[in-house]
């Protein structure tokens, strides 16, 4: 059974199947990568929440950056927000994102407890 959480003709915000949530890519308002990032982690915690997940059961991150000059300020909010011992396996890559204000997108792979 594949279950679609919060669906429109485009995406779906969750989907899960197999014990699997897949959540959409997620980026954060502010004036920085950090508060960006910071703002867009927050929105992913809320999304695993929905799925019945949380931090510690992420499996896989994909991070895009419209810049890599921002690798280390970003993960250095992403490194305080991820759980010691629960690191997902995890890509980051530089993207030209949907807006020029967008300095990160986040996409979330996790188990359903």
């Amino acid at each position: 059974m594949i279950e679609r959480h919060q669906p429109s003709a485009r995406m779906s915000k969750i989907v899960i199947h197999n014990g699997v949530a897949y959540l959409y890519g997620q980026v954060g308002s502010g004036e920085d990568v950090a508060e960006q990032t910071a703002d867009c982690l927050s929105r992913i915690d809320a999304l695993l929440k929905e799925a019945g997940s949380d931090r510690a059961h992420m499996l896989q991150a994909i991070i895009w950056l419209s810049d890599m000059a921002d690798f280390a300020e970003m993960n250095a909010v992403w490194d305080a927000w991820v759980p010691e011992g629960h690191a997902p396996a995890r890509a980051c890559g530089e993207a030209k994102l949907a807006r020029d204000a967008l300095k990160v997108e986040i996409i979330v792979t996790a188990a359903v407890k």
